[in-house]
């Protein structure tokens, strides 16, 4: 069970009551409750702290100096493109020879079964691949490395946010996850490799920005002014931004999503070195897949995930089927709603009764099986048989008990990887499916979709939306067809348009992208002429969406009970105060401080506290200090480790003037309190705490409004914002959990309650 407070100086080890420890006893499942925001999540530092050695630092540094900085950012923004390039074409190439392997021996196995009977074994054999392959990819992620799970985006956009997520971008989460994905789509699962990648990006990001592998322990002495949490962050945006141009082939959509879905911090230097990172991961990616391809120099695909090019002579577009698209604005969202919610009820269902690693195994092996179960059962019983022409471009065309020459439309949607499936429906002529094929493979594909986002694999949900989206979307192209039997409107009443148009309207309708999905789409299909209503029905689809549900994303943030703030404060806040939603008492230090009262804070583990403002020293009785400056907990550790005390350094005793280094070689992973020994007599010595403190923090008023105080918190991404009265003394201290406590529901703004779950 969990222990409830109202603000983060709670002591959260409070004694149970009777009547509690009878409810939790009756309790079989992990809790969840949306009125919580967990206190396990703490914030990342990306205010820089301009103490003494900062400032003597930078001005030390000449302008040649700044400019060899810059140099070296446009180097890390190139080597972060083409290690995720590496990375995507191992993934494609590993996906492609597994899911090849597979469906070949498939193949060959319904066709030697279908003339004599014995299907079953067919089935079988079918089911046990997927089942192996998921299995394999599931027992890595849930036993080694739970957060590699899913799609990696609702992380990172917290990283980027200023939440510190546990291992989100360490190099065991980049093996999990590379592994999982590779797992999972060779697995027939309904998944895309597009999430993973992007997280991929980020975590390659993280490692290169700081010249070292802190799991491998391995220093490589470079980039070590770039060791804080300020430049990583832009550093992971790039990284995020260098995923989606590998997956798609999109550099600029790249960008976008970067600055739309994943960045909460921006600036203007930073766009071009993203988009740098983003052509070099596109380059990289096209260069090595063309040498496997045996086409050295040829660009064999756009991206990892190729859906082909819309030629606008045979996709011609006018200004008139804009008015044909307006019954995809509509469905995109609602579709995309109903979705969210099924997959919200479900993921809610997840965390209460299948939240241990063998059942997490076993049930993404169900759904694997099911997979295949129910697309044996769609290819047997279907009875779209087409021609198999020349010129076709079928991977694996199943005849089953059509005629000689032809072979089974179903078997297109379903006996493929998701990727294939959605270029077929982008790009077969006219014909190559009926209606009630793509009727029932949209049912069946939304259900298997739903179920499928969520389970402990590596996962992406942006290729099964746009499949979803692509068939109903084709559907309604062949049935305007059909309706207008005019010879001049089935010209132009092309199908594959029209899954394009669907396949955006429903992907938006789920995530909730605009833009930047706009520029993807129109990258990708290297075609600006849908660009006009792509953008339309991804603004329809959102505005719709937005109005029943949050996003996809969204909505596995809130989940998780994360301190996420957005970008504005709830708009019937204002009559909150700072006085109201700060943390009071606050710890606070002295400017010259004792050893063991640090310490003994420090070590508090009923309040850990990673900010604490210093003081002035005063001797009145429990009276507030006037603010001098802010001390962070990291900083206290390596003064502490390094024991630089007052009677030290006034010693004959030789010690080295601590440097920016010292705490440079810490990060990030500062060691924890408890490793550090403090004898009785070093308690007793005195700290100065004014060279490393940050003599100039953020201070507000106590009546200041909370949206005021959310602005500055979040324009600026604090980590603690101390609160002053009128004499300037510390009076509370604003953290991001006070401020994301605070949201608007159904009735009105609503308070979450804190908890340690």
């Amino acid at each position: 069970m969990f222990h409830v407070g109202s603000r983060s100086t709670v002591d959260l080890e409070e004694e149970i009551t009777p009547e509690e420890d009878i409810v939790k006893s009756r309790l079989k499942e992990i809790p969840h409750n949306e009125k919580l925001l967990s206190l396990k999540y703490e914030s990342l530092d990306y205010d820089n702290s301009e103490n003494q050695l900062f400032l003597e630092e930078e001005r030390r540094m000449s302008h040649m100096g700044f400019r060899c900085l810059e140099i070296r950012r446009w180097v890390i923004c190139g080597l972060i493109g083409f290690l995720t390039g590496l990375i995507a074409c191992l993934i494609d190439i590993a996906v492609e020879e597994l899911a090849g392997y597979k469906y070949s021996a498939v193949k060959q196995n319904i066709e030697k079964f279908t003339e004599f009977g014995g299907l079953s074994i067919s089935l079988i054999l079918w089911a046990a691949l997927n089942s192996a392959f998921v299995m394999v990819g599931a027992i890595a992620v849930a036993f080694f490395e739970p957060i590699a799970a899913g799609s990696g985006i609702p992380q990172i956009k917290c990283y980027l946010n200023g939440v510190k997520i546990p291992c989100v971008v360490r190099l065991k989460t980049l093996a999990i996850k590379v592994f999982g994905v590779i797992c999972s789509v060779a697995g027939g699962l309904a998944v895309g490799k597009e999430g993973p990648m992007i997280h991929s990006g980020a975590v390659v990001a993280a490692g290169v920005s700081q010249g070292r592998s802190t799991s491998l322990k391995k220093d490589f002495k470079i980039f070590e002014y770039f060791r804080r949490d300020t430049e990583k962050r832009d550093f992971v945006s790039a990284g995020a931004a260098a995923g989606v141009s590998a997956a798609f082939g999109a550099p600029v959509g790249g960008v976008l999503f970067s600055l739309e879905e994943g960045a909460s911090f921006w600036n203007q230097m930073l766009t071009w070195r993203i988009f740098f990172a983003s052509m070099i991961s596109t380059f990289t990616l096209n260069f090595f897949l063309s040498i496997y391809h045996g086409k050295p120099g040829e660009l064999s695909s756009p991206g990892l995930i190729n859906f082909g090019r819309f030629d606008s002579d045979v996709s011609s577009y006018i200004p008139f089927e804009s008015f044909l698209f307006f019954p995809y604005y509509f469905p995109g969202g609602m579709l995309g709603a109903l979705f969210n919610v099924i997959n919200y009820w479900l993921t809610i269902f997840r965390i209460r009764y299948i939240h241990r690693p063998c059942l997490q195994v076993m049930e993404a092996m169900l759904v694997a099986a099911v997979t295949a179960t129910v697309a044996f059962a769609m290819i047997y019983f279907s009875n779209d048989c087409q021609p198999l022409g020349q010129d076709s471009t079928e991977e694996y065309p199943l005849q089953l008990f059509c005629a000689d020459g032809e072979y089974n439309s179903m078997a297109t949607a379903f006996f493929n990887t998701p990727e294939r499936s959605v270029r077929s429906l982008f790009h077969n002529p006219p014909g190559s499916y009926n209606p009630l094929t793509l009727g029932v493979f949209t049912l069946v594909y939304f259900v298997l979709a739903v179920w499928t986002y969520g389970l402990t694999v590596s996962a992406g949900v942006f290729i099964p939306s746009l499949l979803i989206g692509a068939a109903w979307g084709r559907l309604f192209g062949i049935l305007l067809s059909t309706i207008t039997s005019s010879q001049s409107v089935s010209i132009w009443a092309d199908p594959g348009k029209y899954a394009l148009i669907g396949a955006a309207a429903q992907l938006g309708g789920i995530v909730r992208m605009t833009l930047s999905l706009t520029v993807i789409m129109v990258e990708a299909t290297g075609n600006v002429t849908y660009g006009f209503p792509i953008m339309l029905v991804l603004m329809t689809a959102k505005i719709v969406g937005d109005y029943f549900i949050e996003g996809l994303y969204d909505i596995h943030i809130k989940l998780q009970s994360v301190p996420f703030l957005h970008w504005d404060a709830p708009p019937t806040s204002h009559w909150l105060t700072a006085r109201e939603v700060m943390s009071s008492p606050v710890t606070c230090f002295n400017r010259v401080e004792r050893v063991g009262r640090i310490v003994d804070v420090l070590s508090n583990t009923s309040t850990n506290h990673n900010g604490f403002p210093v003081v002035a020293h005063t001797t009145e009785n429990e009276e507030p200090g006037k603010i001098c400056g802010l001390i962070l907990r990291s900083q206290l550790i390596v003064l502490l480790k390094h024991k630089v005390f007052v009677e030290r350094a006034s010693s004959r005793l030789s010690q080295r003037r601590l440097q920016l280094k010292d705490f440079r070689d810490a990060y990030p992973r500062f060691p924890p309190i408890q490793s550090i020994h403090v004898s009785q007599d070093e308690r007793e010595c005195m700290m100065d705490l004014n060279e490393f403190m940050n003599p100039t923090p953020y201070t507000v008023p106590q009546e200041t409004s909370l949206p005021r105080v959310f602005k500055l918190f979040r324009a600026l991404g604090l980590r603690h914002l101390v609160v002053v009265d009128d004499e300037n003394r510390v009076v509370g201290l604003v953290t991001r959990k006070d401020l994301a406590r605070y949201h608007l529901g159904k009735d009105g703004l609503e308070e979450l309650q804190l908890a340690q779950t």
